[in-house]
């Protein structure tokens, strides 16, 4: 049986802004996991775009970041952030089988709202609730998964958010053996997305910077073209089945010139900008689908756990940290030179 202290290291967000709102404590207390609950000691957790935006309040339309958390609602502060986990199950709550005490498990990112389970309502680990920036973490145990496999705590703990985000863009597109065209393809979705769309039978062309262009051909992109590239001209007009989009910005438009009439456009994120501008007759003239993908039926999830018991994908982790090394570690995923992901351990000691 896990010795549990009274009191665990996490990190802090106390307020809406830079890296001076993440607070590292030592004193916090240990969650008493409630009757549905599992107590999980962290061994990973991942850094994901979700972290920032969520600390500098991006996700609302507000100068006064009213509203900044994944569900429109404004922020609880303080909140512990980490919305990947990778752990031991090491204590429960009266509801759950004690079996469950010594299962490795990773957790549903975006979980089902218990008090409004109708899609596609969700709460947001690390958001709505407390994450995994943290040596403990409490979640409703019907949100944790076995997971058996070889694969290392880090290599598990890089895998929720960004993997199942990739693999949620590909499930709403049913995307099959067709030509899809993937951006943003270094970062922890785009790389995840290559890899699922790979095993889907896709052909994928990716964007990226140039020189990720070799580290993104091995993870199975068939061919890549630059950021800077003008898409219609180098890959010609009406080419691709789908588009997977993490990226948006001023260059948003060349992504329907792109598509095949009848095509299909899939969007999670927007982190060259939110702002795009929309020509509806090309919407309407080429019958073309957008899909908003933030909420995962819970398929998504154990899909995932099926193809990594299965050997079917692979992690791409670019480095760990320590917890308390956590502004430095999203001082680097804010630069975008890694490909994959950047994890934080709190095991781990400077």
């Amino acid at each position: 049986m896990e010795n549990i202290p009274k009191t665990m290291h996490a990190v802090l967000l106390t307020g809406h802004g830079g890296l001076e709102k993440l607070q590292y404590k030592t004193d916090i207390a240990v969650p008493v996991p409630k009757d549905d609950e599992v107590l999980i000691k962290v061994s990973a957790a991942g850094i994901n775009n979700t972290d920032i935006n969520t600390r500098t309040g991006w996700y609302s339309k507000y100068k006064s970041n009213a509203g900044g958390s994944w569900s429109g609602a404004p922020l609880k502060f303080p909140r512990i952030q980490g919305i990947d986990v990778c752990g031991t199950i090491v204590s429960v709550g009266s509801k759950i089988n004690s079996s469950r005490i010594g299962e490795r498990v990773i957790a549903r990112p975006m979980q089902t709202d218990p008090k409004n389970p109708a899609r596609p309502n969700m709460i947001t680990l690390g958001s709505e609730i407390d994450g995994a920036f943290a040596q403990y973490v409490a979640i409703r145990s019907s949100e944790t998964f076995v997971i058996n496999c070889k694969w290392t705590d880090a290599e598990l703990g890089s895998i929720p958010c960004s993997y199942s985000t990739a693999e949620g863009l590909l499930h709403r597109v049913k995307l099959g053996a067709e030509k899809v065209f993937i951006n943003g393809a270094s970062g922890g979705v785009g790389s995840a997305a290559i890899q699922l769309a790979k095993r889907r039978g896709a052909h994928i062309t990716a964007q990226c910077s140039s020189s990720k262009f070799n580290e993104i051909k091995k993870i199975g992109a068939n061919e890549v073209v630059s950021r800077k590239t003008n898409l219609a001209s180098e890959l010609g007009k009406n080419k691709f089945d789908a588009v997977i989009d993490v990226v948006a910005g001023e260059n948003w438009t060349q992504l329907l010139e792109i598509l095949k009439p009848g095509g299909r456009y899939a969007t999670s994120g927007a982190i060259a900008g939110p702002m795009v501008s929309l020509d509806v007759r090309t919407l309407y003239l080429k019958d073309l689908t957008f899909y908003g993908c933030t909420y995962q039926p819970v398929e998504v999830f154990r899909n995932l756990i099926r193809y990594i018991e299965k050997g079917e994908i692979k992690p791409l982790v670019s480095k760990t940290y320590p917890l308390e090394k956590i502004k430095q570690a999203q001082e680097e995923f804010l630069a975008k030179k890694h490909v994959g992901k950047l994890v934080l351990i709190p095991s781990l000691k400077d």
